[in-house]
């Protein structure tokens, strides 16, 4: 019998590490960011960054976050 592969998840917590999303999928439909997932490990949402939105998200970075989030993927 064949295993069934794992999903991979990625979880969105809040100030007191409860699970607030956890995100299932995320991939690019008609020219928008989109991710799926469960809010609160019960309702399935699907939420949508448009590129007018990405770049005004980019103006809420500065330079120690820009950095942060470089090297964030090398971190434990």
């Amino acid at each position: 019998m064949a295993s069934a592969s794992k999903v991979p998840v990625a979880k969105i917590l809040d100030a007191n590490d409860k699970e607030l999303m956890a995100i299932r999928k995320i991939g690019a439909e008609d020219g928008n960011l989109v991710i799926r997932g469960k809010i609160f490990g019960a309702m399935p949402m699907v939420a949508k960054l448009t590129p007018a939105e990405a770049r005004a998200a980019l103006k809420l970075i500065d330079g120690r976050t820009f950095l942060f989030l470089l090297t964030m993927l090398f971190r434990r």
